[in-house]
């Protein structure tokens, strides 16, 4: 704060002069010039040498509008060549810096400051870019407040050496002696990285034996919370050697420490039947979950530990029909579903943290299955010639996202994914086609027959066939961006997750997260660039085999012709079965007449490789996801924007146009006053440029001129700067006839 009170000292001088001096016999005040350095030119100045030379040069740029400060330490009365600049224009003095900091404190905020005169200087010094707020927590508690150590220790821990420099050595001891007395030392002179050290040690002792500082904690919290500091803390961890825990569950809930988390997994994995020991950890649990700290450490398993401990297995004794059987996955038991993958993605390769866990769900999971097979006689596909469906439903524009191997309980990250939004979204589910395998459930989705073509290319070419009377394209979603909105109807393919899961089968879970966010990010992209509607379907979900016994794959023995996979066997013929471990289905498919299905999620046995599979007839194989987002926000408050000047884009020559956007004056609404737009530039569907953000007023319209930079033709797209919806679009095109200059 003292520097913006010396600020206001300073400008009433160069408020009506070019020039000032600021002399400071007290030696200590050369740090107020900080403030200054933009304002005015400075010139130290301390012998009559160097006041001349100053002067010269002054006075020979002086009334190009520049301002000039001359600081000197020099009494007023000795200056030579600059003493006149004091007489005619005013100076500020400093003899004594306390006093003058004490008459500012008064001056301004009515306090009397007692401190003594090492202790106000640095305080002085504190106080640069502070408020009032500041002396008057001072003028209250003393000395103690010269550092509010609860915002000054965060930038010492993260960078100890560029703190401390900003203070001479004297108001560095103060701090040092008040650092140490955080952490329970007496005050030693050393480095200032060895005093952060301590401080980061002490703080993480504190956190392991739950009996950190409560100023400490707070500077913790707030460490995990910055962008920019944080880094700085994970170096501090990854030095820290903790001592031995008797108990690990006594420990701060905050703390940083993942291999606690792990040890606690371990240790409540032993417990998974002991009941009174479940609920009497589960306080923990839910606290560690809800833990800020943890959660920006990325320790977020703890929200499936608690998915799967809060389960009620007596709520599938409830189920008496195919209805509650599918209500219940889709409402309780997908969630569990989720919940093993993505601890099967942290410690699938840490078989003494993971075994019972899954032991604990696979036995949730017979209960469960054993009610879904019960009534699954029920069971009829609702797959076939969804996408036909959806093309006949809509005569405005509509995208379809066709993914592949897209489960139920995956989807639900999908939507997590796409965050809150003003997008309407439905929710509903399908029953994919048996066996739920790629090639015969995508032919399901595209070809209304039920025929199965056994490439993405055929299945393409039947629905454009089938509907020639609209404007179809497809596209790999992974190439959808803010070009992509030519087609009336859309469909867009992507591979995933069932190609990562082919290919790298449970190592692939690692990924799940980066596809279920090109999902939604593709699918939000779409609904911004105009279509009104935007669906999720796929052909099949899948199942995991986590950690995987040879008691765990299913063996059987089989008669005549037949086909095993992972998941199903075809049968030319009947086989005689065991319907304890079987379902029987008549699907005939080539030379085949039955379909086999495990009643359990384990595999076949087979020669390839397991992990993640389909094909079968669970519900995390055929339960899949219909989702639809719909775009129905009004316009009709917002101020409508368009290029006005589109004709005279077709032929440019030269390599500059101008673009007219308009804000249009029949915009009824109050807040139709003005929009916030920005413009892109596209090139063979590649970005190229973007613009600043302009604000377009109602009935006004404003001209922005480009080049086209060696492109012939370049696509603009205006958008809405806070949703990015896309509200106008133009082509410019580059004659080919030679810019004569106005010759002709």
């Amino acid at each position: 704060m003292i520097d913006n009170w010396f600020k206001k000292d300073i400008d009433k001088i160069l408020g009506n002069h070019s020039i000032a001096v600021f002399v400071d016999e007290s030696n200590d005040a050369s740090f107020l010039l900080e403030k200054l350095k933009n304002e005015a030119n400075v010139y130290r100045v301390s012998n009559e040498v160097e006041e001349l030379k100053a002067k010269y040069e002054i006075e020979k740029y002086n009334g190009n509008g520049s301002k000039y400060l001359i600081y000197t330490n020099t009494p007023k009365n000795n200056l030579k060549f600059v003493r006149e600049y004091c007489e005619t224009n005013g100076c500020v003095e400093i003899k004594y810096l306390d006093h003058y900091i004490k008459k500012k404190v008064s001056q301004h905020l009515n306090l009397n400051i007692n401190l003594p005169k090492e202790e106000l200087i640095s305080a002085a010094k504190v106080s640069v870019g502070k408020d009032q707020t500041y002396w008057i927590d001072l003028s209250h508690k003393g000395a103690s407040e010269i550092f509010d150590l609860e915002k000054e220790l965060l930038p010492f821990l993260d960078n100890s050496k560029a703190f401390v420099k900003k203070f001479d050595v004297a108001t560095q001891e103060i701090f040092y002696k008040k650092v140490a007395e955080l952490i329970g030392q007496s005050y030693v002179e050393k480095p200032a990285t060895t005093l952060a050290s301590e401080v980061a040690n002490h703080l993480l002792d504190g956190l392991w034996n739950n009996n950190v500082n409560p100023l400490l904690l707070n500077v913790y919290k707030a460490w995990l919370d910055s962008v920019s500091y944080k880094a700085s803390f994970q170096s501090y961890l990854a030095k820290y050697k903790p001592g031995k825990k008797a108990n690990p569950f006594e420990i701060h809930p905050s703390h940083p420490f993942v291999q606690v988390d792990e040890l606690w997994l371990k240790e409540i994995g032993t417990q998974l039947d002991n009941a009174s020991f479940i609920a009497s950890i589960l306080p923990k649990v839910n606290q560690r979950n809800a833990d800020k700290a943890a959660n920006g450490l990325g320790i977020i398993f703890w929200k499936q530990v608690k998915t799967l401990l809060e389960f009620d297995e007596k709520n599938i004794n409830q189920i008496s029909s195919f209805k509650e059987a599918v209500d219940f996955y889709i409402k309780h038991f997908s969630k569990l579903d989720g919940a093993i993958r993505k601890l099967y993605s942290s410690f699938l390769t840490q078989k003494e943290i993971i075994e019972p866990w899954q032991a604990y769900y696979k036995n949730l999971a017979t209960i469960y299955l054993d009610k879904w097979f019960r009534y699954v006689d029920s069971y009829q596909s609702t797959q076939t010639g969804k996408i036909q469906e959806i093309l006949d439903s809509h005569k405005d524009k509509t995208a379809i996202v066709v993914g592949d191997g897209v489960s139920w309980e995956f989807a639900q990250d999908i939507i997590d994914a796409f965050g809150k939004s003003d997008y309407e979204l439905s929710k509903n589910y399908l029953f994919a086609g048996l066996p739920s395998e790629t090639e015969h459930n995508m032919s399901q989705l595209y070809v209304a027959t039920g025929e199965v073509l056994p490439t993405k290319k055929e299945r393409e070419q039947y629905i454009t066939k089938t509907n020639e009377d609209k404007n179809i394209e497809f596209i790999d979603l992974e190439n959808v961006n803010e070009t992509t909105d030519k087609a009336d109807y859309l469909i867009c393919s992507y591979k995933d997750p069932d190609k990562l899961g082919e290919t790298y089968q449970q190592k692939a879970l690692k990924y799940f997260d980066q596809v279920a966010t090109i999902f939604a990010d593709k699918i939000k992209q779409l609904l911004q660039n105009g279509y009104k509607q935007v669906y999720l379907v796929t052909d099949h979900g899948f199942t995991l085999t986590g950690i995987l016994e040879n008691s765990d794959k299913i063996e059987i023995s089989l008669s005549g012709t037949t086909d095993k996979s992972e998941r199903y066997i075809r049968s030319k013929t009947q086989q005689q079965f065991d319907s304890s471990l079987l379902i029987e289905k008549e699907l005939p498919y080539k030379e085949f007449e039955y379909c086999y299905f495990a009643k359990r999620l384990g595999p076949f046995k087979t020669p390839g490789v397991y992990g993640f599979s389909h094909g079968g007839i669970s519900p995390q194989e055929t339960l899949i996801p219909y989702f639809k987002w719909t775009n129905r926000t009004s316009t009709a408050d917002l101020l409508d924007v368009s290029i006005s000047n589109k004709s005279d884009l077709k032929e440019i020559t030269g390599n500059l146009y101008a673009v007219k956007i308009q804000g249009h004056a029949d915009s009824s609404s109050l807040f139709a006053s003005e929009r916030k737009v920005f413009l892109m530039f596209f090139n063979d569907g590649n970005e190229i440029n973007k613009s600043d953000i302009i604000t377009i007023e109602k009935g006004k319209e404003i001209k922005k001129e480009y080049q086209f930079d060696g492109h012939q033709q370049v696509e603009i797209k205006v958008l809405d700067a806070t949703t990015r919806e896309q509200l106008d679009k133009a082509t410019v095109t580059k004659s080919s006839a030679r810019d004569l200059g106005g010759l002709l």
